[in-house]
């Protein structure tokens, strides 16, 4: 209603005394209509009434509104210009939101199917064994008169049972160690550097946001990727590059090596199957080149997609 009143003052002032500049604040106005339907239906009237009462301001005041030409002509400009990049700045901002918004959704799920994933593992690795390490104490002390090399024995399998469920304990923690991009970056440079290899990095650590998950699976990654051109590219430099858009985060390895030449080795060695398992894990890829030198690409997106983790959460490979 405002935006119509508005109109009308405009084209009263227009054709009266060729104030046609006033229409770039109502365009303003109109940018910021957030319903499609709405916006598109006063920008085409503003258009419009704004092209109809300046050609009309020319008839009734043809003197004063040639001596403004280039001002009108920039005016009516703005009018069909500025309103489509308001309203194409306001849809994106609120794109940005949303995506934001399910980003910090997902996190929020991945935290706790990991919650979920650990309070199993540790039902399964504890739960069974403490209740036989229980057991056998209370065998063993029945028996500890009755037969004592019986109840030894039993004392020896409750001391083995504790050092297995010791075990799976420091591996299940281990596992639950989320690799950090920046920590692994610097032990890649002490990798490269006793390999007596030159690494070149471009890229900006600071700049990469993502979920926990994807920059674990990223830093898996390039620490396999530096494994493999230490141990089989006969390489004295390594490049390793990465950057982030909205949308994915980027990674490339190069050496100057002796490459790749196996079809099945790209396909399937040097680890590549357990690298392609965590990228497809996240909906990720990568690509190899290997005629001069090698060069290894990954692109991994910064959503990860509701669906996928919860299909594969538990499947999700412990490096």
């Amino acid at each position: 209603m405002w935006i119509s009143f508005e109109m009308v003052i405009n084209i009263a002032l227009t054709i009266l005394y060729g104030y046609v500049y006033l229409s770039i604040f109502t365009a303003v106005f109109i940018g910021n209509i957030r319903k499609p339907v709405g916006f598109y239906i006063m920008y085409g009237l503003h258009i419009g009434f704004t092209v109809i009462s300046t050609v009309f301001g020319f008839f009734v005041e043809l003197h004063l509104f040639l001596s403004q030409l280039p001002f009108v002509v920039l005016t009516i400009l703005a009018v069909v210009l500025l309103p489509l990049t308001i309203y194409s700045k306001n849809k994106r901002d609120n794109l940005e939101g949303q995506l934001e918004t399910a980003n910090e959704r997902i996190e929020e799920l991945i935290i706790f199917e990991e919650r979920q994933r650990i309070a199993r593992d540790l039902h399964d690795t504890l739960g069974q064994k403490l209740s036989m390490i229980g057991l056998k104490s209370d065998l063993a002390a029945r028996l500890i008169e009755r037969d004592p090399q019986q109840a030894l024995t039993e004392i020896k399998d409750i001391r083995q049972t504790a050092s297995i469920a010791l075990k799976e304990v420091r591996e299940l923690v281990a596992d639950m160690r989320t690799a950090k991009f920046e920590d692994e970056m610097i032990r890649v440079s002490q990798i490269l550097k006793a390999a007596e290899m030159e690494l070149l990095f471009d890229g900006d650590i600071d700049t990469l946001h993502v979920p926990p998950l994807v920059e674990n699976v990223l830093s898996m990654c390039l620490k396999e990727a530096v494994t493999n051109v230490v141990k089989h590219s006969g390489a004295t430099k390594c490049e390793i590059a990465f950057h982030q858009n909205f949308k994915e985060v980027y990674l490339v390895v190069r050496d100057n090596g002796q490459g790749i030449s196996n079809k099945h080795a790209l396909k399937s060695g040097n680890g590549l199957s357990g690298m392609r398992e965590r990228l497809e894990f996240i909906n990720g890829s990568f690509k190899i080149e290997g005629e001069e030198g090698t060069t290894l690409t990954i692109s991994i997106p910064v959503t990860i997609t509701h669906q996928k983790v919860n299909e594969k959460i538990d499947d999700l490979e412990r490096p």
